[in-house]
């Protein structure tokens, strides 16, 4: 009804799930995965000394990331966007840091996104070939030892090349490139020198081994195997898959990988090609490995005759714009579908487009956060001839409480000739009292793409806020229990005061939901006028671990909502709480 109560029960049920669910579920998953990695990495440091990989992958002992990196032959990688190496031994690109993001705000080192086999949480990609047949065999797999031709760095301008001669005929040549972001193109020549027919099946593979550390396990977010295949978007959790699971599609364009929030790793075919792309948890001693693969369909290659075939391999940040260029450009299909949209894409996408551009209009350094206060303001002027409509309804009705309080009163026992009356006032007075739930229902959709975009969109990550906040797309990081810093300790470090850490911001947005009520009619029944009252503390608890930049957006907007709403109801002759108070600080100032 007018008094929004069916709206504001529905969303703070949704948000005590929320909460709830992050308190008991998520938060005790993640400190039994931080105490699981920290005795595996104890267990690590008291293995073999001499540790060894086998050719199927599996480790005996344990490897240091360096020490992995030092038991095979590598190429440097030096690119704009990316540094590191990739291996001879089977060609991987299995060691690369992101050059343009930081690990953490404190943190100014680049992101370590792949890490080679035996590594603690190894990732890597690999493109190779399959043999069938009765024809030559010996082709370049996991554990094939390439040469280096040609090149000595891969960079943006020179290109390497690799070699690998079959002991039964076939020679691939493979040459290596690396655009200014995240894209390797891998064009590889096939020479058949048997004297009979090779057939043969390109493929490429994503690994991961065990779940990655930044695992973020939240339902709104999508992380573990992804792809597009057949047209369809597929895609898997890390925590669904269990050992032995294997999913397999086929289709003519698209991509398969792995991804976490932030992060992409992903095999790219010829789109022009038929293949069969699989989603795969293989079960290993230790951790089990997470896969995805496409192989293209058999190909003959005749005796003395030669083939081309182009791949690549991306491995980097799922920035949108970088995403949108090489699906225009080289024609990936739905690349950018590695950004987790959502089922609601219709909304977050759109939202994210509007609040890109106005970010790059205000520019660095609070160009999203200027652009949140942006959206608002826009998103209120589209709707203002709806919200005024609205709220002119809701005057009228705070205006009637007196009739409608005299009506119960006259008819205490007979609930049904209440109503009767009360619908009658409305007719009367020409009141809806359903538009009052207008304003609430149309920040609901905004609400969820605001928090989609900014929970699963790169670009808010790191993005600071005027004032102490440095990162939109986390928490508010100051706390009442310190008094917003002014006392010298952090509480955050208390698990069990967490959810007593509330912010400035969280506070200030619980105020604004306050003084907004403060204007609206009251419920009738003195039990929900006491829910409602206390509804504002609740919402501030349940946004306190919510993004800074969604509890900014909702402060600001409803901080425009009672400067609306507050002008509609002096000009209906409404005498609000506001005005109340002002009387009576007025008077008191008077008496003294």
């Amino acid at each position: 009804m007018g008094d929004n109560r069916n709206m504001f029960i529905a969303i703070g049920v949704s948000l005590v799930f929320i909460v709830l669910y992050q308190v008991f579920v998520l938060g005790p998953a993640s400190e039994r995965r931080q105490a699981a990695q920290e005795a595996a990495r104890v267990e690590q440091e008291a293995e073999l000394a001499n540790p060894t990989i086998g050719d199927d992958g599996s480790v005996t002992g344990a490897l240091t990331r360096e020490q992995a990196l030092a038991a095979e032959t590598r190429i440097a990688i030096d690119g704009t966007g990316v540094s590191g190496s990739l291996s001879l031994t089977g060609a991987r690109i299995d060691d690369l840091r992101l050059l343009r993001h930081d690990t953490s705000v404190d943190d100014d080192s680049p992101v370590v996104l792949l890490n080679p086999r035996g590594a603690p949480g190894a990732l890597f990609a690999q493109d190779g070939w399959s043999a069938a047949g009765d024809g030559p065999t010996d082709t370049p797999g996991n554990t094939s030892e390439w040469t280096l031709v040609e090149g000595r760095t891969l960079t943006p301008d020179t290109p390497v090349t690799l070699e690998y001669r079959g002991s039964d005929g076939l020679v691939f040549r493979r040459v290596i490139e690396i655009d200014e972001n995240y894209m390797f193109t891998l064009t590889d020549t096939v020479e058949n020198t048997a004297g009979s027919a090779a057939t043969l099946s390109r493929y490429g593979m994503v690994r991961q081994t065990g779940i990655p550390e930044d695992f973020t396990n939240f339902f709104i977010l999508h992380e573990g195997p992804v792809g597009i295949v057949g047209g369809q978007l597929r895609d898997v959790k890390f925590n669904n898959m269990d050992p032995g699971d294997e999913d397999s599609w086929t289709g003519t364009g698209g991509w398969v990988g792995i991804t976490t929030k932030n992060w992409l790793t992903a095999v790219i075919p010829d789109q022009s090609a038929e293949y069969t792309g699989t989603f795969q948890l293989i079960e290993r001693q230790g951790d089990d490995i997470f896969q995805t693969s496409y192989l293209l369909q058999p190909a003959e290659l005749a005796p003395g005759a030669s083939m081309t075939s182009t791949s690549r391999i991306f491995a980097g940040a799922k920035n949108v714009d970088i995403l949108q260029a090489y699906e225009r450009d080289l024609g990936i299909e739905r690349f950018d579908m590695a950004v987790d949209w959502g089922m609601f894409w219709f909304l977050t996408r759109p939202y994210f487009t509007v609040l890109h551009w106005l970010a790059q209009l205000f520019g660095p350094p609070y160009g999203f956060g200027f652009a949140i206060l942006a959206v608002t303001v826009l998103v209120k002027l589209l709707f203002f001839p709806l919200a005024n409509r609205s709220y002119a309804s809701m005057a009228k009705m705070k205006n009637l409480q007196p009739k409608m309080e005299e009506i119960r009163k006259q008819y205490p026992e007979d609930k049904q000739k209440q109503q009767q009356e009360i619908i009658q006032l409305y007719q009367r007075e020409k009141v809806n009292p359903i538009a009052g739930c207008l304003p609430i229902l149309l920040q609901i959709p905004i609400f969820y793409a605001l928090y989609k975009t900014l929970f699963v969109t790169l670009e808010m990550r790191h993005q600071p806020f005027p004032g102490w906040i440095q990162d939109l797309s986390d928490r508010d990081p100051t706390s009442i229990l310190n008094l917003f810093g002014l006392l010298p300790y952090d509480p955050s470090g208390i698990s069990w005061l967490a959810f007593l850490s509330i912010g400035a911001w969280p506070i200030l947005m619980g105020f604004t939901m306050w003084a907004q009520q403060s204007l609206n009619p009251p419920p009738p029944d003195p039990t929900q006028r006491r829910i409602f009252a206390f509804l504002p503390l609740l919402f501030t608890f349940m946004l306190a671990p919510f993004a800074a930049g969604l509890v900014i957006y909702w402060a600001w907007n409803n901080f425009l909502s009672v400067i609306q709403q507050y002008v509609i109801m002096r000009r209906q002759g409404v005498e609000t709480q506001f005005d109340k108070l002002v009387k009576r600080l007025t008077s008191r100032g008077a008496e003294s």
